[in-house]
């Protein structure tokens, strides 16, 4: 096959525009429901919260459903409800973003790293029960690209060691495992609200989960600790009476935010299957491809396709990951990686974390390649992500 001279090169670019790998799609809809807002009475602690909480629970099938301001706080209430603390353990993934491991270090909790499966990218259930000891309090797997983690094996080994699962879903809005869905299943469940991910309130998160307990918890924690409820008062002065009964956070998500959110639920089926047509697109297009690997999907699990992810098989390329990397930018296709191992980061470095701990995480980021997936895309967009990738591979195949 001839070699198309590469963008990098000097050769014409597959796009003149840029393409970003994520993007939010705000319609007409979501502005009027924001404006809406605006001209109201509340901006921020008001009904459209309550409201935008109840949707997402009937949404996932859950009995409760706690707003924060962003999936990083929400971690942080789901951590601290389930009572992690100095000495306690939590095993998680490095296969993700930072915020799925600091949470524990918030509560001054330990987190411990365990492998991925390298067929599925996820946590691998065996390798968390080589972990598992008494000092183990917690399991936070993470739904890597939209793919459901292996429930049924991590929620038995929950049950097992008594442990507490709170599922990072921030990747998984919309996606189902065993026909359940992502957010009705662990014992808490995050979802996140960031621009690139399934919906967006611009920034913000919620736990979702069955538990009562847990729920009241986390309301609690996102206002300073403070209650109004005058069953759960110490004392009672009058009327205008609260108080403070734990160290909590101002994590309150906002009525705009939330209003905002309320708009994008309604089109989120619609946002997942485009997702999932564009990932069956790519997969058809790649699936050959002897230089690259397509994602492996789990039958239990389908994805709601936050990312798509292509593996690179450097023994059919003459190229590093990051000259095909450089050479897809300039084709105008925005690629990223996700992620860096979490305990590669410097500071997580500084804590004692080496480099080995966790050898097929460490191999598959060296490998992998982020390419453009979200609904705004246009089926035009995504044949000129073929094309780029294509290209790029093909002059840099053995």
């Amino acid at each position: 096959m001839t070699k198309e001279p590469l963008a990098i090169h000097g050769g014409i670019p597959v796009r003149k525009e840029y393409l970003p790998y994520g993007q939010q799609w705000i319609d007409e809809e979501d502005i009027k429901q924001v404006v809406q807002v605006l001209k109201g009475n509340y901006l921020t602690t008001g009904p459209y919260i309550t409201e935008f909480e109840k949707k997402i629970a009937e949404y996932v099938g859950a009995n409760y459903a706690v707003a924060f301001s962003n999936g990083t706080a929400a971690l942080h209430g789901a951590a601290f409800a389930a009572g992690i603390q100095h000495g306690d353990e939590v095993i998680t993934t490095p296969m993700t973003f930072a915020a799925s491991a600091n949470c524990v270090l918030y509560q001054g909790g330990t987190p411990v790293f365990a492998d991925i499966d390298p067929q599925t990218y996820n946590i691998d259930p065996e390798k968390i029960e080589e972990l598992i000891n008494e000092k183990t309090k917690a399991i936070i797997p993470v739904d890597f690209t939209g793919q459901p983690v292996e429930l049924d094996r991590i929620l038995e080994l929950a049950k097992k060691h008594n442990l507490i699962v709170i599922e990072d879903a921030a990747h998984a809005l919309g996606a189902t495992y065993n026909d359940r869905k992502i957010g009705s299943i662990s014992d808490m469940t995050m979802f996140s609200f960031h621009p690139v991910k399934h919906i967006t309130t611009g920034e913000g998160g919620i736990i979702t989960t069955n538990n009562k307990e847990y729920y009241e918890k986390l309301l609690q924690f996102r206002t300073h600790g403070i209650t109004r409820d005058r069953d759960k008062l110490i004392e009672n002065h009058g009327p205008w009476y609260y108080e403070m009964q734990f160290l909590g956070y101002n994590y309150r998500m906002t009525d705009i935010q939330a209003a905002l959110g309320i708009s994008q639920l309604k089109k989120i089926d619609q946002f997942v299957e485009t997702r999932k047509n564009y990932a069956e697109i790519y997969n058809n297009a790649f699936k050959d491809m002897e230089e690259v690997t397509i994602p492996y999907q789990m039958k239990e699990g389908s994805s709601s396709w936050h990312l798509y992810i292509l593996r690179l098989n450097f023994n059919q390329l003459t190229a590093s990951r990051k000259e095909i990397f450089e050479a897809l930018l300039k084709e105008n296709i925005g690629v990223n990686v996700h992620y860096l191992p979490v305990y590669w980061h410097p500071y997580y470095q500084e804590l004692g974390y080496k480099k080995g701990l966790c050898p097929n995480a460490e191999k598959l980021y060296e490998e992998i390649i982020t390419l453009p997936l979200f609904p705004k895309m246009s089926v035009l967009d995504v044949q000129d992500v073929i094309k780029a990738v294509k290209k790029v591979i093909n002059y840099y195949s053995k």
